[in-house]
């Protein structure tokens, strides 16, 4: 029996097989970079730092398991969790640009991360242009993420930011083939509502309300396993919150 996941977040949920697919691609890839690029497979633990905001850009980081989030810290000392990132997740690209990372990468739990220098990689790319397809292909999804988590804070309610959340990190797992149907929220209730722009008790109460209308349930007293028996639910849920009031009749 598998395991629960970990925590962590578009629009229609793809068929199955664009999930196959989206595995499939994951294993190739990795696949491509240990034949092409001399790497380090290095264990990390929950609360260990891959790279830190200003240090010396020099590696790109693959993930090969394990669950990290990405914290940005300003300079009057404010940190915003930025991403979350599991198995097949590139890191590191944040420091390309000026030459040096921008953000905190942290472990969540125990995983392993592939190592390797980012002028090793160009020069692999020119030897393999698969690999750089690849890259390409990473950037891209960075991108592409980046602007979905974006538009789930600008334009949903409260209670659809905590839904469509869940929703978007399920559809993640499911790609890579892993249990959906209950989860463990390794973030806290406050990490949660800083990476969707939420305060703790709003968080909460969002949750709560997701359970008294059965979209999710609590396995344990400790609410961090989530039951989710049917991740469509969490996609009517947000419409719910989008659809507009009836009007009152006078």
């Amino acid at each position: 029996m598998q395991s629960p996941a970990a925590f962590d977040i578009s629009s229609a949920r793809p068929p199955a097989a664009a999930h196959r697919s989206s595995g499939r691609k994951i294993e190739d890839t990795l696949a491509l970079l240990s034949e092409h690029v001399e790497l380090q497979r290095r264990v990390v633990h929950a609360g260990d730092a891959i790279y830190q905001a200003g240090e010396r850009f020099g590696h790109l980081y693959v993930l090969n398991s394990g669950f990290f989030k990405i914290v940005n810290l300003s300079s009057d000392g404010r940190e915003q969790l930025v991403s979350l990132k599991l198995r097949g997740d590139w890191l590191g690209f944040d420091g390309i640009a000026e030459g040096r990372y921008a953000c905190d990468a942290i472990a969540m739990d125990t995983g392993e991360v592939w190592v390797f220098p980012y002028e090793a990689l160009l020069a692999a790319c020119a030897r393999a242009p698969a690999l750089l397809s690849v890259l390409h292909e990473a950037m891209s999804r960075e991108i592409t993420r980046d602007r979905e988590s974006l538009m789930t804070v600008c334009t949903l309610p409260a209670d659809a930011r905590v839904a469509e959340f869940l929703r978007q990190w399920v559809e993640r797992l499911d790609q890579r083939g892993m249990r959906t149907d209950e989860i463990t929220l390794r973030m806290t209730r406050a990490e949660i509502g800083n990476y969707l722009g939420m305060t703790l008790e709003s968080v909460s109460r969002a949750l709560s309300r997701l359970a008294r209308d059965k979209v999710i349930g609590f396995a344990h007293k400790g609410r961090r396993d989530v039951q989710i028996p049917d991740v469509g639910a969490l996609s009517s849920f947000v419409q719910r919150c989008l659809a507009p009031a009836p009007a009152l009749l006078q």
